[in-house]
């Protein structure tokens, strides 16, 4: 059985009356990829902050390899690679400096043939000074601060952030060999696309609240189905009028429908109308996390 390396329990933080998050209760296990899902304020870097010692949680607990967040923040952070969601840089400095500057606060010295294999892959020039750099090559400094130390456990707040696309799939191939490697990561992310494509599960976290935590493969396979089906006579506009069926949309003998409940009434009326041709197209992970928003908006899961 995995070992948690990150549990959070009942953790809550207000900011002033303000609430943050509340009751948050996660357990990511060693060695797996979680990713944490919400937009922007739905409090994942609240969340992210708390476990690496930036803030105090208003109530609840938060611990990393069994050490408490906020009372061995020194020891936990010596096996963590954070990247913060918003980098303090020092303009004047150069990028080598700064490197060398948080290589020099580790117990033993970081690999200089990966940290230069790192910014070679994320083709950073790191003999200018933070000032000179645009957004996006500030986020590979931070990159390469992160990773640098081979740590065990990542804790990354949108790490893809203001970088181009292939700069964005080298990030994630960096994820998947720290996955490789046995290490665990642990990102908050909006751009599902890459959650679905690197994470092994996620949590869902909207108004401070969490609503969901599951596997990528239970999500994206338990959730609604979608069903295409020609047919050969055009169906009336009401015959898939049925609990747990959703209607949406039309191209000429083609129905389109989403399915939460009651395949084999659905499949029963649609004999009636002969089928000619059934498509099946994969449901993503965005689908069904605006799915999940949409039902807690509306008073739902």
């Amino acid at each position: 059985m995995s070992k948690h390396v990150i549990e959070t329990q009942d953790l809550t933080v207000y900011y002033g009356k303000h609430r943050g998050i509340l009751n948050i209760n996660l357990a990511v296990n060693e060695g797996e990829v979680f990713g944490f899902l919400g937009p922007n304020g739905a409090g994942k870097t609240t969340t992210q902050r708390v476990l690496m010692d930036v803030i105090h949680p208003s109530s609840g607990k938060a611990s990393i390899f069994g050490m408490d967040c906020q009372a061995d923040g020194v020891e936990i952070r010596k096996r963590v690679g954070y990247l913060p969601g918003e980098l303090a840089l020092y303009p004047g400095m150069k990028a080598t400096n700064f490197l060398d500057m948080l290589a020099s606060l580790q117990d033993s010295a970081p690999d200089k043939k990966f940290r230069q294999q790192l910014c070679e892959r994320l083709d950073l020039d790191t003999s200018r000074k933070m000032k000179e750099y645009s957004r996006g090559n500030k986020q590979k400094v931070g990159i390469v601060a992160a990773f640098m130390n081979k740590p065990d456990l990542l804790i990354l707040d949108e790490p893809t952030g203001g970088l181009d696309p292939l700069v964005q799939q080298t990030v994630m191939e960096l994820v998947r060999e720290v996955k490789a490697d046995g290490r665990t990561v642990f990102f908050s992310s909006h751009i599902l696309p890459e959650v679905q494509a690197v994470c092994d599960r996620v949590g869902i976290i909207r108004e401070g609240q969490l609503i969901e935590t599951a596997g990528v493969e239970e999500l994206t396979h338990q959730s609604f189905k979608r069903l295409h089906l020609t047919f050969q006579n055009v169906p009336p506009a009401d015959a898939f009028a049925m609990n747990g069926i959703n209607e949406t949309g039309r191209d000429g003998n083609t129905v389109m429908l989403e399915i939460n409940d009651g395949m084999p009434e659905l499949m029963k009326v649609a004999a009636s109308f002969g089928i000619e041709d059934v498509e099946s197209p994969h449901v993503t992970l965005e689908e069904i996390f605006l799915k999940y928003y949409d039902s807690s908006q509306n008073g739902g899961k």
